[in-house]
């Protein structure tokens, strides 16, 4: 019994140690840091809209993928994680359905669909479409809410964001931003 104790005292120290410097200091520190320096980032990146009247209505996080299915508004990406091969019979059907939906909500629109509004990201809340995907959908858009196809291609350019660091990727367009703007919100 003795041995076990002796065993047992410097591991309970130790764990209680840990969990303070790691648990509490550590992430106290990190917390502290990111508020100081990225407080948006830090607060989900939340957008906030302030109404008639001063009261704030919050719409969602410009980080995390907002659904939207009707035609007035700028459609992001399948919201569905999906680490299906490209080929798989599942994953065709799926792309399928979504085409055919696509499709279905602007029929006179014949230009190939971009690979990105029928294929589900790796984590399934991308926020980010690119930019060819949203200009697919500019036609579409501005028929649904009797605007100039011209005056959508100005809000999508508007939040658009460029290349990471001005060479990595590609440029990509903001679909919750979009949208807002399209209501007239921000």
């Amino acid at each position: 019994m003795r041995s076990f104790l002796k065993v047992m005292r410097p591991a309970v120290f130790f764990l209680i140690v840990m969990t303070v410097l790691c648990g509490v200091l550590y992430t106290g520190v990190i917390t502290g840091i990111a508020q100081l320096l990225f407080p948006s980032q830090a607060n989900g990146s939340m957008v906030t809209v302030t109404a008639d009247g001063g009261a704030k209505q919050v719409y969602g996080s410009q980080l995390i993928e907002q659904t939207f299915s009707e035609p007035q508004y700028l459609i992001g990406r399948p919201m569905t994680v999906s680490n299906l091969s490209p080929d798989s019979a599942e994953q065709l059907q799926i792309v399928g359905q979504r085409v055919e939906w696509l499709r279905g909500m602007d029929p006179g629109n014949s230009t190939d669909i971009p690979a990105d509004l029928v294929t589900a990201s790796g984590s399934g809340v991308d926020p980010y479409i690119s930019a060819a995907a949203a200009e697919y959908q500019a036609a579409r858009i501005a028929n649904a809410r009797g605007m100039s196809e011209d005056q959508v291609l100005a809000i999508i350019e508007k939040y658009t964001e460029g290349r990471f660091l001005g060479f990595v990727g590609e440029p990509v367009v903001n679909v919750l931003m979009v949208n807002l703007a399209l209501d007239g919100k921000i």
